[in-house]
């Protein structure tokens, strides 16, 4: 195997059945590992977005809870019962974690497909995070 960049048409991708031998084929490859950067982008900039949101969420429910409190001043010793507040930041904290392992996946398979060391498939990986920053930066600015 080459250790350096090559343009060939020719190149094993991450599986012995991901073996391209035409034009056609290295194209289809190109198309289908920028796709896999656009998603490992999309994926990061959704885990970030999910983070705030929670955050956000468990600042202003606790704010609220302490103001609901004080209101209350009760001098009852029960212990106040798990709140929706954690048990939402639990399933938010479980889909990040979700969101984390495919992140890390696609990222690996994309370092993989570097790994090949064919041009074409990093140039595809390059504009693939490139159009992936492009379309899901402006995401976490949305509320």
């Amino acid at each position: 195997m080459a250790m350096h960049f090559i343009f060939s048409d020719e190149v094993v991708l991450l599986f012995d059945f991901w073996s391209v031998h035409s034009p056609a084929g290295m194209a289809l490859s190109v198309l289908v590992i920028l796709l896999l950067a656009v998603l490992y982008e999309g994926i990061k900039v959704g885990k970030a977005r999910l983070l705030h949101q929670a955050l956000m969420s468990l600042s202003i429910s606790t704010s609220q809870q302490l103001i609901e409190e004080t209101d209350q001043n009760s001098s009852s010793s029960d212990p106040t019962p798990v709140s929706r507040t954690h048990l939402r930041w639990f399933l938010c904290h479980f889909g990040q974690s979700l969101l984390h392992v495919a992140q890390v996946v696609i990222g690996y398979f994309v370092m993989l497909a570097v790994m090949s060391y064919n041009t074409w498939i990093f140039f595809g990986v390059v504009l693939g995070s490139g159009v992936g920053y492009y379309l899901a930066y402006p995401l976490l600015s949305m509320t």
